[in-house]
């Protein structure tokens, strides 16, 4: 469903030009005034992972090796690799598409939602609050996020999954989740010269950067499981079977491949050319991202106006300042 976030598919053309499965594309026709937020949510996720990946040997972009004109193919290799940027995938889409269908149902653009009336006429009047506002629904997010992305793979018997099935089907609830779990509270105070006698209260996502922070964090501490099935999912590593998964964990088949060289057949660019910073101990220093093979060093000049002064009457004059700058790259 990642196609749908490409700019050169019409939306007025409607769910069947789609790249969508038939699951997917009867859901969308059922309720086509959806395709726009589960586009944005498409669209959120990919630019999420872009800003989390982005100082990292895989920086979540397409490569070059992959026509640029196809979206669709934007994660091919990822999708089906069963490690842990699979992972990192799959949950930030979900989540992207739970964030941005609460979004739109708070804002009144969805006719199937609105804000979260459930807690309405609640709270507590000795601690001098309620409920009130426009709390976020993020229950209808949940259920089209797991309608829409789990629903093919939810009719698949027991029987006859595989473990990337499995891995995936959690990790989209794992990334769901990540948006429940940041949910915050935001509150009005009430009262003579703003003594906050009374507050009123409501519930309100996290920015998603927050939630793709999260979902980072969760990544760097994926745990790898085995693929063969059982009756639950199992630590791949048999001295740490008895350490419970939990649902928020992101969780992996396979070990990541090299991502320093480029790989034609995986999509991998690999990270020659990409710029580094030489001072950086980090995953985008010059030695950490280009994998030891060294960097080129560039210096590079900027020409911009500046000390800009108004001047009476009636234009502003300014000087022309020049600064040169050391730019590495990769070799």
């Amino acid at each position: 469903w990642l196609g749908i976030a490409s700019f050169g598919v019409p939306e007025k053309l409607g769910c069947g030009y789609l790249p969508l499965n038939g699951h997917q594309k009867d859901l969308c026709k059922k309720k086509p005034y959806l395709l726009h937020s589960i586009r944005e949510g498409a669209r959120l996720g990919i630019r999420e992972c872009q800003s989390q990946f982005r100082h990292e040997r895989w920086n979540c972009l397409l490569s070059p090796a992959i026509s640029a004109s196809s979206a669709f193919s934007i994660f091919d290799y990822e999708l089906s690799s069963g490690t842990k940027e699979t992972a990192f995938i799959y949950a930030v889409m979900a989540a992207g598409l739970v964030h941005s269908v609460t979004h739109l149902c708070s804002t009144g653009n969805l006719t199937d939602c609105a804000c979260d009336s459930m807690l309405h006429n609640s709270g507590s009047a000795r601690e001098g609050w309620h409920w009130g506002g426009c709390s976020d629904d993020i229950q209808y997010g949940m259920w089209l996020s797991r309608k829409f992305l789990d629903g093919p793979t939810k009719n698949i018997t027991r029987k006859d999954r595989n473990g990337l099935m499995v891995m995936n089907l959690h990790n989209n609830e794992a990334g769901r989740l990540a948006v429940a779990k940041l949910m915050s509270i935001n509150c009005r105070c009430h009262g003579v010269s703003g003594s906050c006698a009374l507050k009123t209260c409501w519930r309100t996502m996290s920015s998603f950067a927050k939630v793709g922070s999260f979902l980072k964090e969760k990544y760097e501490n994926s745990i790898q499981i085995s693929d063969r099935l059982s009756r639950k999912i199992r630590r791949k590593e048999k001295s740490q079977r008895s350490i419970p998964i939990h649902k928020e964990d992101l969780l992996y088949i396979n070990r990541s491949p090299n991502y320093c060289m480029e790989d034609h057949k995986l999509g991998v660019s690999g990270t020659q050319g990409r710029e580094c910073n030489r001072t950086s101990a980090g995953p985008d220093g010059c030695n950490l991202l280009c994998c030891g093979r060294g960097y080129n060093t560039q210096v590079v000049r900027h020409v911009e106006r500046c000390e800009c002064k108004f001047v009476w009457c009636c234009y502003v004059r300014c000087r022309r300042c020049e600064t040169m700058t050391d730019v590495h790259t990769c070799k």
